[in-house]
């Protein structure tokens, strides 16, 4: 067990200013040799400033960093790899077209007497690293061609072979599947036996009781407190991470139910969906659950016009239509919040406004012009509905927080006036308070009348704000719960087949 003699390392009253912004004030964090430490709070809380000083990419305005006993400035990230310390960020850092070893050792490559470089002695190099983290790569591939998993764990041995001691890492597991997710975790406890120590950063509060030793909290740039994960609850995490109740986590409030907006009946899609049948009705959420692969991207692809459908009939407001093209989708009035907001919901380098109105463009062309007055108050009005955090309506949204940018996915629908919204994943990567303010605007859109279809890998919160759960099993809906009788165990049975 480590000690408070095993410390490695200690952030001491820091403190870091932006012109008019104080990010940081008088925040404490310690690692301990071996640990993994999580790093906790909410978008906004200070996380990222916190370890951009430690990992040398900003410089802090006050406070003592003391690494292995010594007081350290570290002036940039050239210097924080030479002190040994590694920072895997959530969008990796990698070259696709080289392999995993000229990705490994780029720019420190080992050269032959001719000039050449050392190939057989880096890839040996390479092949050691991955060993010791007990994962099989094809070191000669191009990691453009490896999966997301794999990617990552090239960005360990990356680290590892600059033989970092502190390892960042940053929402690691926000694009991997539960599997990868358990091979990242095997990853993890074998380089702490190595003496590795760990700072993990991450939103989903699950698997930091798996993974984590103790864990820091950060509220508005504060230091709020460190605890031993195994002395905490998640209620309690929560309360310091927002200063609320988890009963207030997911405040559902019933709509009334309407007229049944969407009908469904045999939707087929040949190797991946299979006699799909179900309503959804104005006022009210559907959440869809199931385990990766059951088909629930795929049903929502399929009812935006994305991918075809080879037989089966949908119903709008009890008319029948063929959905052929997003565009007749949003012509229904059907509104689609993708799984990756990032690649399919945004165009990340245009502004809040443009990103907004982009779907309803046509509604504000006037003789073959777009009226940009028009435009901006619109989008004013969206960004003061849904309180959408930005310096203004022309702020690039690659700039914006992940809660914000899901707002804004969501203003543009709302723009094109869908009442129909399929929401996939909508809280995905984003924190505890945002989460709220997106429960809240669904709160809003189903008492206006609008229905919306949420699909959904966290259980808490398929149960937390649906009114109805329909369970879905290799392309197929299995099982529908009412809110009230549902249970995590209840739906995980249904998924996999337990009787």
């Amino acid at each position: 067990m480590n000690t408070s003699s095993d410390i490695i390392l200690e952030m001491q009253h820091i403190r870091k200013t932006f012109p008019g912004v104080v990010a940081l004030d008088e925040v404490h964090f310690e690692l301990r040799r071996g640990e993994v430490h999580v790093l906790l709070g909410e978008n906004g809380a200070g996380k990222s400033t916190l370890v951009k000083i430690l990992s040398g990419a900003y410089q802090k305005t006050s406070g003592r960093i003391v690494l292995h006993g010594r007081e350290t400035e570290i002036h940039n990230p050239h210097h924080a790899q030479e002190l040994g310390i590694g920072i895997i960020y959530q969008e990796f850092n990698l070259v696709p077209q080289l392999s995993a070893v000229d990705n490994i050792f780029l720019g420190r490559e080992q050269h032959l007497p001719s000039g050449l470089i050392d190939q057989k002695r880096l890839a040996a190099a390479a092949q050691e690293v991955l060993d010791e983290l007990g994962v099989k790569i094809d070191t000669r591939c191009p990691v453009g061609e490896l999966g997301v998993a794999q990617q990552q764990m090239v960005e360990v041995a990356k680290a590892l072979s600059q033989d970092a001691k502190i390892l960042i890492m940053d929402e690691p597991t926000s694009a991997l599947t539960e599997h990868e997710i358990k091979q990242l975790f095997t990853a993890i406890r074998q380089l702490k036996t190595q003496g590795v120590s760990i700072i993990y950063i991450s939103h989903r509060l699950e698997e930091l009781f798996e993974i984590g030793d103790r864990v820091t909290v950060l509220r508005d740039g504060k230091y709020i407190g460190t605890e031993q994960i195994s002395d905490v609850t998640k209620s309690q995490l929560i309360t310091m991470m927002a200063n609320r109740e988890l009963k207030a986590h997911f405040p559902k409030e019933k709509a009334a139910r309407g007229d049944e907006v969407l009908k469904v009946s045999g939707l087929v899609r040949k190797g991946a969906l299979d006699d799909i049948n179900f309503s959804l009705y104005r006022g009210e959420v559907l959440g869809i659950a199931g385990l990766l692969g059951s088909g629930r991207t795929e049903l929502a692809r399929a009812l935006f016009g994305i991918d075809r459908m080879d037989a089966g009939q949908i119903f709008i407001n009890g008319k029948p239509e063929k959905i052929g093209s997003p565009k007749q989708a949003i012509d229904l009035g059907i509104g689609f919040l993708t799984e990756d907001r990032k690649s399919q919901g945004l165009i990340m380098a245009l502004t809040v406004k443009d990103n907004i109105c982009l779907p309803s463009v046509a509604e504000f062309a006037r003789l073959g012009f777009v009226d940009g007055r028009a435009e901006n108050e619109a989008a004013d009005r969206f960004v003061r509905d849904l309180r959408i955090k930005t310096p203004g309506l022309n702020q690039q949204v690659m700039y914006l927080s992940g809660g914000n940018q899901q707002k804004v996915v969501i203003s543009k629908w709302l723009c094109c006036q869908a009442d129909i919204l399929i929401f996939d994943e909508p809280t995905r990567g984003i924190d505890v308070g945002s989460k709220v303010e997106i429960y809240q605007l669904m709160n809003q859109l189903t008492a206006r009348g609008a229905a919306i279809m949420m699909i959904s890998s966290e259980l808490p919160e398929i149960l937390g704000m649906s009114d109805r759960i329909a369970v879905m099993s290799r392309g197929s809906i299995v099982g529908e719960f009412s809110a009230g009788e549902a249970t995590q165990e209840s739906i995980l049975q249904c998924a996999l087949g337990v009787t």
